[in-house]
């Protein structure tokens, strides 16, 4: 695996038209010789080319995960950086998809650029990052993500929104213009693959599939059928 190098998600001043990305992307197709070698060098292109294309929120996935029953559970969070070893998105500990990922810790992430005629498709597992590494990116939050993180009894039953408001003004109250520390209950996720499909849009739907799957080390790219 090669070294590890953070790559934030944030876009850049480059501005393309998305429409005629996508007439070129589609004519194109995407071949096995132009893939690169490793996924994550590969998803850097493809995620540049979306950011260029000023798509919005190019950073959303869809984040899929299986309960205690087999109930499966989709909602879409941010990326909000990804190296080597995998992708990593903050979330309460308490949440939902929190809990679930605790049990069961396979998930699927999805990167739907459908403006692009373009898809990434990620099967991994989900591990919390270590505290030093979500205190990091918590510092760097807007003041009143930091204390809208803190206020939130994320997935839980609440009787109004009044009651948000109320924890929040209690947060200011709490620390005034100070440092809100990183709560207990938040903090990131990475997402390490197993596999990474790149799915490119074609005329009559023959589009181009190419997965790439973990095999002793290393990765084994595959063409699948459309």
């Amino acid at each position: 695996m090669p070294p590890s190098k953070d790559y934030l998600a944030s876009p850049t001043d480059i501005v393309a038209d998305p429409a005629r990305l996508r007439e070129q992307f589609m004519t194109d197709g995407l071949d096995r010789d132009a893939l690169a070698a490793d996924p994550i060098d590969q998803f850097q292109l493809w995620y540049q080319q979306a950011i260029d294309a000023r798509l919005p929120e190019p950073n959303a996935m869809s984040l899929a995960t299986v309960d205690a029953d087999g109930q499966p559970s989709l909602r879409t969070v941010l990326l909000k950086l990804y190296d080597a070893d995998g992708f990593v998105f903050f979330t309460n500990y308490e949440s939902r998809k929190a809990r679930q990922m605790d049990g069961n810790d396979r998930v699927a992430l999805l990167f739907p650029w459908v403006a692009l005629a373009r898809q990434v498709k990620i099967l991994g597992r989900a591990a919390r990052i270590p505290t030093r590494e979500s205190l990091k990116y918590f510092a760097t939050r807007p003041r009143g993500s930091r204390s809208g993180a803190c206020s939130s009894p994320e997935s839980r039953c609440i009787s109004s929104r009044s009651l948000l408001e109320e924890k929040v003004a209690e947060m200011k109250r709490r620390f005034g213009d100070g440092e809100i520390p990183l709560p207990h209950f938040w903090g990131g996720y990475r997402v390490a693959p197993e596999s990474i499909e790149f799915w490119q849009g074609r005329e009559s739907r023959l589009h181009d599939r190419f997965r790439y799957t973990r095999a002793d080390g290393s990765w084994r790219v595959e063409r699948l059928a459309p």
